[in-house]
């Protein structure tokens, strides 16, 4: 299974039985994630670093049928004027740095792009054990490293845009109107990341005990342990006020399967 390479960066410490890194599992984590966290090194002239919540999809644009079990670049949607999608088109050697000495001087830096760290999470389950020390979550999640380039091609750009939006409700882009104005592209901006490296970590399973409390009657016969599980549930369409349309099928799959999916993964890492 091909596999993320791993550095002192990304390779797992804690736990490390948990630790993942080939693409199939971390692109999966990826675009099954509804919300990514993207972190930047700000300008100089900014005190603390920053991370914003945004959406984003794995993808190919040389190989749009590519699998998720092959490399692939991370898109990211946002506003043309927002503060990350400005950046890369100032990370230029003429302007003010805009990464630490190390980042600078890291070798897979790419002229003209911004480093980035995305984290994508999913919970899917309490774990509750004997003492609160041994408490946990079922979890899957996955942290990359890359460097992002604005995408500057119409067709690409094009391609990114029906990527993402297909990728938070399947069909979608279809069932709309599209394609978009020239308004609406001068307005948004694509970031593709190219990624460096990246690692997953998953905890599947029940609670882990320490042998003395499981031999103490006392405290087993008053503390219920066990795993609720935890997964993400669509409810019931609400029309807008001017909607004509009656509730379409890409919709009604969305709520259904994307339901049962995630109340299945959830069970299954409650049972490990």
């Amino acid at each position: 299974m091909a596999e993320y390479p791993k550095t002192a960066r990304n390779t797992v410490n804690r736990y490390r039985g948990r630790g993942v890194y080939d693409y199939e599992t971390i692109n999966a984590i990826v675009n099954s994630a509804p919300v990514l966290h993207v972190a930047f090194t700000p300008p100089p002239a900014e005190s603390f670093p920053t991370i914003l919540p945004m959406i984003g999809c794995m993808g190919s644009f040389e190989d749009p049928s590519a699998p998720l079990s092959a490399p692939l670049s991370l898109y990211l949607h946002g506003y043309v004027s927002s503060r990350l999608m400005r950046l890369p088109s100032t990370s230029t050697p003429s302007a003010a740095p805009t990464a630490s000495d190390e980042q600078e001087q890291d070798p897979d830096h790419e002229e003209g792009s911004t480093p980035l760290c995305i984290a994508a999470t999913h919970l899917d389950g309490l774990v509750l054990a004997l003492t609160p020390n041994h408490h946990s979550m079922n979890y899957r999640s996955a942290v990359l490293h890359g460097h992002g380039t604005l995408v500057t091609d119409p067709a690409e750009k094009l391609f990114a845009m029906r990527l993402v939006t297909d990728n938070v409700v399947p069909d979608r882009w279809a069932h709309s109107r599209v394609p978009p104005t020239t308004v609406e592209m001068q307005s948004t901006s694509i970031l593709r990341v190219a990624v460096v490296d990246a690692s997953a970590k998953v905890r599947r399973g029940e609670p882990g005990e320490d042998r003395k409390d499981e031999r103490d009657e006392e405290v087993r016969g008053r503390v219920w342990t066990g795993v609720v599980p935890m997964w993400t549930a669509y409810g019931e369409p609400v029309p807008a006020g001017r909607n004509r349309v009656p509730v379409p099928g890409h919709v009604s799959a969305l709520v259904e399967g994307g339901s049962r999916e995630n109340e299945r993964r959830a069970g299954e890492a409650a049972r490990g």
